[in-house]
């Protein structure tokens, strides 16, 4: 079992930053592939953004560019810095891990392939 500690979250105006963190504990290892996905109020959960087992970041197209993805190996967090925020962004942000995952995967950010999720972080951005 893997559990999270998620934090960071908050509220801010646009243009504004905020980094997440998620810090996991149980049975983790190096190579276990983390990620972030969003849930905003009336869609699909989507993914943000995670690092490969290969140390490979990979990013959502609404976010490319804006946010960077990051792992501390030695303290078992995942990082998100968010920049530019848009109200568009506004959401539950979770951390979730899957065993392994690589960039030639046809789709990363599958969500039945991720076994273990945290229980979230709201981030609220006003125009």
């Amino acid at each position: 079992q893997v559990q999270f500690v998620e934090s960071g979250g908050g509220s801010v105006q646009a243009g504004g930053s905020l980094r997440l963190s998620c810090a996991a504990s149980g049975v983790t290892h190096d190579r276990m592939c983390m990620a972030w996905f969003r849930l905003a109020p009336g869609k699909e959960r989507e993914g943000v953004a995670l690092i490969t087992s290969g140390g490979t970041p990979m990013y959502g197209a609404a976010v490319k560019g804006r946010f960077t993805v990051s792992k501390d190996n030695g303290e078992n967090t995942l990082y998100l810095q968010m920049n530019n925020l848009k109200p568009e962004d506004t959401a539950r942000y979770y951390c979730a891990a899957r065993r392994t995952c690589y960039s030639s995967y046809s789709n990363v950010f599958l969500e039945k392939d991720y076994n273990f999720w945290g229980q979230g972080t709201q981030v609220t951005v006003s125009s």
